[in-house]
C-alpha cells in the first residue's frame, strides 16, 4: 500500500525498483565483527542486507490480552552502503501505521504483494543521513508466531499465557525485521503486560514480578531474528546453579526444578568440551502443553515443552540439546535454512557428547540406536513420497516453507556424519578442530560449502587418508545414507530384542519377562520393535497380518502388564498409541484422544494422526479429536495436522 505523499513520478520509479527487488531470493555479502565475509543466498527473505543491514533493534510493545495482539513500535539501527536508499524488511500480516526517521519525519513506505509462507516485503525510502527508522505497527490477532493460551490450557488453569515461536521465519509476524539467519543484531525492549504477570525474552530477564507490569530487556550480543522470543504469564523462578535456573507456572516449578537438577553440570561439561559458555545466563522456561516443539534454543532463555517433565529425568537430553545450541546455532549459525544441518546436526552430536559424559556410554548408545532407526524410517518414507532430494544434508528449499527441512535428516544424518569424522581422525583431533571452529566463527554464520572448506584446511588436508575416508561430498550432497555409514549398536537394546523374540515365540510368558532396570529408552525400543513384528512395514495387507498374529490380544496382554496407556511419559505414550491405532487395539482410544487434546508437541501428534487416517473410521475419529484439540495447538502443529487430515 502506497502512502499518499508519494508523487506519481515516484510511483513509477519505485515500481521499477519493486520489479527488480521483490524476488524471493537474493545474494548478499555480510560482514560480522570477526571481519569474516560470506556470500549468502537466502531464499526465504525479501530483505536487502547487502545494501542496508539492521544492526540493532529497540522494541517497545504492549501485550493486549483482550484482543490477542501486540501493539507499539520498533526502532531499527542501520548500517548502509553510501548509495543505498531503500530499506527492505520482512513482514507477515503486520498492520503498519507510520514510518519515521529519528527526527520524527514521516518516510515513504509501502508493502509489496503478500505470499502465504513468506508474507510481504516492507519498502522504506530513506534519506541520505537516515541511520535509524521507527516503525509503528501492530500484529493481527493470533499472529503465526504467537500462541495465546487460555487458562484451561495451562498447567495451573488459572491465568492466561503468551509465548512466541519465531523459528524458522515467523519472527516477521510480530516484528518487522530482516528475517534471515545470517543477519545478526543486538536489541533492547520495553514490554508492558498485565500487572501481576512476568514478561520474559531472549535477553536479560527479571526473576520477580513487577507490580506495574512493565519490563525492560537488553541483548548486547548479536542474534538472528529466529531467536527473538517473548513470553508472559503467571510465572515463577527458581535458581539451579551459578548462572542457571527454571521459570515455570507456580504449580510446575518444583517438578521442573527436580527434573533439571543436573543443568549446571551440563553447562560445566559443555564448556569443558568446546569452550566457555558465552551467553552469561542459561535459564529454561517450561511452557504450557501447546508448545509445538521439544525445545527452542532462544539465547539465555530456552523454551521447553512440559512433556519432558516425566518424574524420572529420562528426557533431560532435551536440555543438553538446547544448551548445545549455545555453541552450534546461536553462536555459529546456519547461513540459510538450506544449511539447517549445521545447526541441528552439530547440536545433536554435541548433545550426545554431553549425555555420554554425564550418564555413561551404554545410556547414550541406546539413544543413538533409536535415532538411527528413526532416520532410516524417515529416509524410507521420503523415498516413497518422491522426496529423496530432501534426504541430502545440503537442502534446496527455494520457494518452500523452511519447516520442510525440519526432519531427522538434518538432526541425525548430520550428527552421524560428525560421528563418522570423529572416528576417522580420533576424538582428540576432532575436539581440537571443533574448539577452533566455534572460536573462529563466533557470533557469525556459515554455510555448508564454507564449512567443508574450513574442515579441509584445518583438519582433513593434514592427512590424505583422513580426507579419502571422510567421503564428505557424498554425505553432504548424496541421497539417503552413504555406504560407509556405520549403524550404532547397543548391548542394552540387544537384550530387549531377545525378550521380544522369546515372548512372541512362546518361550517366555509376559509375567516372566525380566524388565528390571528398564529406562524409557528400553521401553521405546520394546514398543517399536514389537510393532515391526506385528505390523511389518510396506505390508500390502497389514490388517490380515495383524489378525493372523493375534496382535490385539498381544497388545491387550502387554497393556495389562505394563500399563503403557496410562504412563506419564509422553515418549512412551506416543509410541504405544501409534502402535495401538495401527493394530486396531481400541480399548485405549479414550486415553489416545486425551493425549492428543492435552499436548501440542508436533513430534507426538503427527505419528498418531497419520496412523488414524489410514482407515475410514480412524479418519473420522481424527477429525473429531482435532476439532476439540486445535484451539490448544500452536499454528505450527495445527497446520501440520490439517495437512494430514486432507
Amino acid at each position: 500500500m502506497f502512502q499518499k505523499s508519494i508523487s506519481s513520478l515516484s510511483v513509477l520509479f519505485f515500481s521499477a525498483i519493486l520489479l527488480i527487488t521483490c524476488q524471493n531470493e537474493k545474494k548478499y555479502v555480510g560482514t560480522q565483527k570477526n571481519s569474516k565475509i560470506f556470500s549468502v543466498e537466502d531464499p526465504h527473505s525479501y530483505s536487502n542486507p547487502s545494501k542496508i543491514r539492521v544492526t540493532h533493534m529497540d522494541l517497545n510493545l504492549e501485550i493486549l490480552w483482550s484482543t490477542h495482539i501486540l501493539k507499539g513500535f520498533v526502532t531499527v539501527t542501520l548500517d548502509k552502503n553510501e548509495n543505498a536508499d531503500t530499506l527492505i524488511l520482512d513482514t507477515r500480516q503486520l498492520k503498519i501505521s507510520a514510518v519515521q526517521n529519528i527526527s520524527g519525519k514521516a518516510l515513504n513506505y509501502w508493502l509489496g504483494d503478500s505470499k502465504a509462507i513468506f508474507g510481504a516485503p516492507l519498502y522504506i525510502v530513506l534519506g541520505k543521513d537516515d541511520k535509524k527508522v521507527k516503525i509503528v505497527y501492530e500484529t493481527i490477532a493470533n499472529a503465526a508466531a504467537l500462541q495465546w493460551v487460555s487458562p484451561p490450557q495451562t498447567h495451573d488453569k488459572k491465568e492466561e499465557f503468551l509465548y512466541s515461536q519465531s523459528q524458522a521465519i515467523l519472527a516477521r509476524s510480530w516484528v518487522p525485521c530482516q528475517d534471515a539467519p545470517a543477519v545478526k543484531f543486538t536489541y533492547t525492549a520495553k514490554i508492558k503486560t498485565k500487572p501481576g504477570y512476568l514478561a520474559l525474552m531472549s535477553a536479560t530477564n527479571p526473576q520477580e514480578v513487577n507490580e506495574s507490569g512493565i519490563y525492560t530487556f537488553e541483548m548486547d550480543q548479536p542474534i538472528s531474528s529466529y531467536l527473538l522470543a517473548l513470553s508472559s504469564g503467571e510465572i515463577s523462578f527458581k535458581a539451579l546453579g551459578n548462572n542457571c535456573g527454571i521459570y515455570a507456572e507456580p504449580g510446575m516449578l518444583e517438578k521442573a526444578a527436580w527434573e533439571f537438577a543436573d543443568m549446571q553440570k551440563m553447562i560445566d561439561e559443555a564448556g569443558k568440551l568446546y569452550g566457555t559458555y558465552m551467553w552469561k545466563r542459561y535459564d529454561v522456561l517450561v511452557l504450557p502443553p501447546s508448545f509445538p516443539f521439544g525445545g527452542m534454543e532462544n539465547p539465555r532463555l530456552t523454551f521447553a515443552t512440559p512433556t519432558v517433565i516425566t518424574g524420572d529425568r529420562s528426557q533431560v537430553s532435551l536440555i543438553a540439546h538446547e544448551l548445545a545450541h549455545s555453541w552450534s546455532g546461536n553462536l555459529v549459525t546456519n547461513a540459510t535454512w538450506n544449511d539447517f544441518w549445521l545447526n541441528e546436526g552439530f547440536t545433536n552430536y554435541f548433545e550426545q557428547r554431553i549425555m555420554e559424559k554425564l550418564y555413561g556410554k551404554p545410556y547414550d548408545e541406546m539413544r543413538q540406536v533409536l535415532a538411527w532407526n528413526d532416520l532410516e524410517k524417515t529416509i524410507a518414507e521420503m523415498k516413497a513420497d518422491g522426496l529423496l532430494g530432501d534426504t541430502k544434508l545440503k537442502l534446496n528449499l527455494k520457494g518452500r516453507d523452511p519447516d520442510d527441512g525440519l526432519s531427522d535428516v538434518a538432526y541425525d544424518k548430520g550428527r552421524f556424519f560428525l560421528c563418522h569424522l570423529e572416528k576417522i581422525v580420533g576424538k582428540k583431533n576432532w575436539d581440537d578442530f571443533l574448539n577452533k571452529y566455534f572460536k573462529a566463527n563466533a557470533f557469525s554464520y556459515n554455510n555448508t560449502e564454507d564449512f567443508l572448506k574450513y574442515l579441509n584446511q584445518e583438519l582433513l588436508d593434514k592427512n590424505p587418508e583422513w580426507k579419502r575416508l571422510a567421503n564428505a561430498s557424498e554425505w553432504m550432497y548424496g541421497e539417503g545414507l552413504p555406504k560407509d555409514a556405520v549403524k550404532p549398536v547397543s548391548r542394552e537394546l540387544d537384550k530387549v530384542d531377545l525378550l521380544i523374540t522369546n515372548y512372541l515365540n512362546g518361550t517366555l510368558k509376559i509375567d516372566r519377562l525380566d524388565t528390571s532396570g528398564f529406562t524409557s529408552h528400553h521401553w521405546q525400543y520394546f514398543i517399536r520393535q514389537l510393532g515391526k513384528k506385528l505390523v511389518p512395514e510396506n505390508s500390502m495387507n497389514s490388517i490380515k497380518i495383524v489378525i493372523e498374529l493375534n496382535s490385539i490380544y498381544i497388545l491387550t496382554e502387554i497393556d495389562k502388564q505394563y500399563k503403557f496407556s496410562n504412563r506419564g511419559n509422553a515418549e512412551i505414550c506416543c509410541d504405544w498409541f501409534t502402535l495401538s491405532v495401527k493394530v486396531g487395539y481400541t480399548q485405549n482410544r479414550p486415553q489416545t484422544e486425551k493425549f492428543l487434546v492435552s499436548i501440542g508437541r508436533r513430534k507426538f501428534l503427527m505419528p498418531i494422526y497419520e496412523a488414524l487416517v489410514k482407515t475410514p473410521e480412524g479418519k473420522i475419529s481424527a477429525k473429531q479429536v482435532f476439532e476439540k484439540a486445535k484451539i490448544g495447538y500452536h499454528s505450527v502443529s495445527a497446520i501440520s495436522v490439517e495437512e494430514v487430515l486432507k
